[in-house]
Parts: C-alpha cells; sequence; structure tokens
C-alpha cells in the first residue's frame, strides 16, 4: 500500500495519526508521495491481500475512543450492496466505487492502509506490527474526531470499494482497496494560502467569508494489490466533486518534491504550485499546489 494550529487545525495533523510531528510539510504529503507507487508497480492480488487480511484478523481488539461517538466495530461485518447505502453522490470506474466511507469497519480498514502505507518500506522491522497496529488504532480515532468536525470544518473519508457480484457480500476487510480524505476548511485572518506565516493572525481566528473556504485532500493511499488500476486518480476526482458541490473555489494538496510521477499526475488534473508558499517549505520535502475548480 501507499501512503498524507496555531489555534486550530489546518491539516489532519499530528498526534491523530500516530506520527511525532506534522508541520504541513510532512505525513500529509508523505501519503501522497507515496501513493504514487500504486500505479507504478505490478498487483500481486492474492497473497499480499490475503496476507494483510489475516494480519488485522489475528490482531486484538483495538482501543476505541468511545467518549463521544460510540463504536460496534467487527471485522468480521461483510460489505453492504450498493442499493442498501443510499448515498446519492458516488463514482463508478472499472471494478470499483469511489464513495464516502460509512461504517466504523470502514473507517478501520483505511485506517490500516494508512499504517500498512506508513511502514511499508520498513516490513522487515521486528516492531512494525506493533507500530502499525498503534498506527491504526491512533489514525482510526482520528478519523472519527474529524468527521464530526469542528470551528466549521468538515472532513469526509473517502474510500474506494471493490463493486458487489451479485449478491455476494465481501467482508468490508476484503472489499476497500484506497482512501484519502478531503477537508473543508477556512484561512485564518490574513493568509492567502493555507499555513502561510502571516504576522499577526488575529489569534487564529478563522475567516468565514467567501473565497476564505477551501478544500484540502491528504492522506492518500491504495492497497498493493490494486495498484496501477487508476483508483488514486478516481478516487481524487471524486473528492473534487464533493468539494464543488460544498461550494468551495479551491482544493489544495502537498506532493514530495522528488516525486516526478504525482507530479505529472497532479499537473494533469489541473493542479498548479503555488509559488507564493515555495519561499516557506524550502526546508520541506514538498510542494504545496492549488486548483481552482
Amino acid at each position: 500500500m501507499s501512503t498524507m494550529s496555531s489555534h486550530r487545525t489546518r491539516f489532519f495533523r499530528a498526534p491523530e495519526s500516530g506520527l511525532r510531528h506534522q508541520t504541513p510539510g510532512h505525513v500529509q504529503r508523505l501519503a501522497l508521495w507515496r501513493a504514487m507507487k500504486m500505479d507504478s508497480e505490478p498487483s500481486n492480488i492474492g497473497e499480499v491481500e490475503e496476507l494483510s487480511l489475516q494480519t488485522i484478523a489475528a490482531l486484538p481488539t483495538p482501543q476505541v475512543d468511545t467518549t463521544k461517538s460510540p463504536s460496534n466495530l467487527h471485522f468480521d461485518r461483510v460489505q453492504q450492496l450498493d442499493r442498501e447505502l443510499w448515498q446519492e453522490n458516488i463514482q463508478e470506474f472499472g471494478q470499483f466505487v469511489a464513495r464516502e466511507a460509512l461504517l466504523d469497519e470502514e473507517y478501520w480498514t483505511a485506517a490500516w492502509l494508512r499504517a500498512e502505507s506508513h511502514w511499508e518500506d520498513r516490513a522487515n522491522d521486528r516492531y512494525a506490527l506493533n507500530f502499525k497496529r498503534k498506527f491504526a488504532e491512533q489514525e482510526f480515532n482520528a478519523i472519527k474526531r474529524r468527521h464530526r468536525g469542528r470551528n466549521g470544518q468538515k472532513c469526509m473519508c473517502i474510500v474506494t470499494v471493490k463493486k458487489e457480484h451479485g449478491n455476494v457480500n465481501r467482508m468490508i476487510l476484503k472489499s476497500i482497496v484506497g482512501t484519502l480524505d478531503l477537508s473543508i476548511q477556512y484561512l485564518l485572518h490574513g493568509e492567502t494560502f493555507p499555513g502561510e506565516r502571516v504576522r499577526d493572525p488575529l489569534f487564529g481566528r478563522i475567516n468565514e467569508a467567501g473565497p476564505a473556504r477551501y478544500g484540502y485532500i491528504g492522506n492518500l493511499c491504495v492497497a498493493k494489490s490494486a495498484r496501477r488500476q487508476g483508483i488514486a486518480s478516481n478516487m481524487m476526482s471524486f473528492a473534487l466533486e464533493s468539494s464543488k458541490r460544498t461550494g468551495v473555489e479551491q482544493v489544495y494538496m502537498h506532493v514530495h518534491r522528488d516525486n516526478g510521477p504525482a507530479q505529472e499526475l497532479y499537473a494533469k488534473m489541473g493542479f498548479k504550485m503555488v509559488e507564493e508558499a515555495a519561499a516557506q517549505l524550502v526546508e520541506e520535502p514538498t510542494h504545496l499546489l492549488c486548483l481552482e475548480i
């Protein structure tokens, strides 16, 4: 698989996703950087998927934060049929459907995909499984917190699900092959782009007027077993359409500056580098991109 306040959360930071330190130049960009492997590596569906599922099934019951949102998490729950979900906004492509995650099991699978992505290059680390489990637990709880929203911000966890065949239902753990987060946020007073260092941000006060609202795409990852099938680009297209429906005019994301394939894909989709942000990101391994919609 591949993987992404002064007084408010600008991006999906942090402690919420299990990393030591997330500034606008860390994990979410890492997610988008690694996500590009999805279309450049061969698909090895059987072995990798079954191994991952066995790993998840063997994990102890995750520690779920139920203080503000109850959870009824069952690893053996089957995926609901598309017609049972009553979702108006979906995007079908090939053998897949991109849509908003609805169930706790879908949130958990998205969190696990992100954990596997983060530790993908360290599979031989003797502590990798423990780290992935902890990462997934924290990210699962973070997804649910973000979904509740705060300060006028909204967050949607988008997943790509394998299409149903007849009336046969798959386990949710076997049906989700990709995920990303889309958040609708507000610039702080004085900001012209997300994360801009301004001299006097009015104590982090949010500017809720007009174009100050923007969308942000992060935490994009695709399962190894499903790469090279256009999943990342279709999830992004769905995220952009979802952003447009909320009325925002700009969508931002980060890309690793050494990741040529990712930059090429995003350029084809219309994203352009935010030149004004380059000076502030000079010590970061990423560029800030923006798309006018």
